[in-house]
């Protein structure tokens, strides 16, 4: 246990969304229950109802016009509203943070403790994808802005004491970048919650994702459309409609669905098809926690939580071709539900909670005696 009771405070980058990122700050939240928690952007009803009653504070960005709709139009803004927030009077800072709020600024005195979900992707791996999405009048003007943003990233970078990773694949990053040095902590998945059940497996095969281009559920789709097995797309997104339009009768969209909704989609489909190249990815983890199969890309996190010909399969180019082979190869083995759960019970919360509480406890102690 710390020795005093310190101030606390969580720093987290948006609360508009509901993915892997706001799992880990519930966590976070639950280790330190009383902590407010400050963000970019917060709208009430994209994140789960129970945050309403966490004390939750919004930067400025929240209060122009269309920001919770259309919050990326002040993008331009974002380093000045996570360095807005006033932390002078903690002595505790927990950022949580996939690109903005380990920017935050504390006092001298305070431990920052940063939970990094990947590198700013956008500046460092991406930035031509983000230049083609835009006019050719917009984009030298994006540019500049976009290393100048790259300058802040690397020096925000240093703000943190600690930074805690999610992944190996971003502790290689970070190091890169960065040239800083991290510890590893993977994510949890709640085991208590998903866990096998229902009817079995079921004809379908299943995919879970935000409809966003990078997660590559384009190449599901024409997969499936060749093979004509049943599919099922839980999530929503800006791709919705034009993969629905490019979509055979053999896939449905499901949509956004609910968490018990989820649960039985996970327990009952034959197995989840995981098309992204990620730094983790929580969903894999989730659906081997119901004791299915994942047959994945086989890159970045997805070798961290998923064993191959033991808890699924790697497809090893992002091609329709390629998942084809795999899903050809699945239907032709045989998995142990129960081996598939057990590697997943691993990544359990309670095992996430007591590694964070202990890592930054250490931390903690070591940095105030130091400054004494």
């Amino acid at each position: 246990m710390m020795g005093h009771n310190p101030k606390v405070a969580i720093v987290h980058d948006y609360l508009n969304q509901y993915g892997g990122a706001e799992r880990v700050l519930e966590l976070l939240h639950q280790i330190y229950p009383g902590a407010p928690v400050y963000t970019i952007v917060h709208d009430p009803a994209k994140v789960p109802a129970a945050y309403r009653g966490w004390e939750i504070r919004s930067s400025f960005i929240n209060r122009l016009p269309g920001s919770r709709d259309h919050y990326e139009k002040y993008f331009f803004l974002y380093p000045r509203a996570v360095e807005s927030f006033d932390l002078s009077r903690f002595d505790l800072v927990i950022s949580s943070s996939s690109a903005w709020a380990k920017g935050a600024v504390t006092s001298k005195d305070a431990f920052h403790v940063c939970y990094l979900y990947s590198a700013m992707r956008f500046v460092w791996d991406w930035k031509e994808n983000v230049l083609r999405e835009h006019g050719p009048l917009i984009r030298p003007v994006l540019s500049r802005f976009l290393d100048a943003v790259k300058k802040w990233d690397i020096r925000t970078a240093r703000n943190p004491d600690l930074i805690i990773v999610d992944s190996q694949e971003v502790q290689g990053r970070v190091k890169r970048y960065y040239g800083r040095e991290t510890l590893v902590l993977n994510p949890a998945v709640d085991t208590e919650y998903f866990r096998p059940g229902g009817k079995g497996p079921g004809d379908y095969y299943l995919v879970v994702a935000r409809l966003k281009p990078y997660k590559r559920v384009d190449v599901a789709v024409e997969a499936f459309n060749k093979t004509g097995r049943q599919l099922i797309i839980a999530g929503d997104g800006p791709e919705y409609k034009a993969l629905q339009k490019a979509a055979n009768d053999n896939i449905t969209f499901a949509g956004k669905v609910s968490d018990s909704q989820l649960l039985e989609l996970y327990q009952n489909c034959r197995a989840l098809v995981f098309t992204p190249l990620e730094d983790f990815g929580i969903v894999p983890l989730e659906a081997q926690a119901c004791g299915r199969p994942v047959i994945a890309f086989g890159k970045g996190g997805a070798l961290e939580t998923v064993i191959d010909r033991r808890t699924g399969l790697f497809f090893h180019r992002q091609d329709p071709e390629s998942l084809l082979e795999a899903v050809e190869e699945f239907e032709g083995s045989e998995f142990s539900s129960a081996v598939i759960r057990e590697h997943a019970v691993r990544f359990d919360k309670k095992i996430f909670i007591d590694k964070f509480r202990a890592i930054v406890e250490q931390g903690y102690q070591k940095h105030r005696g130091g400054q004494q």
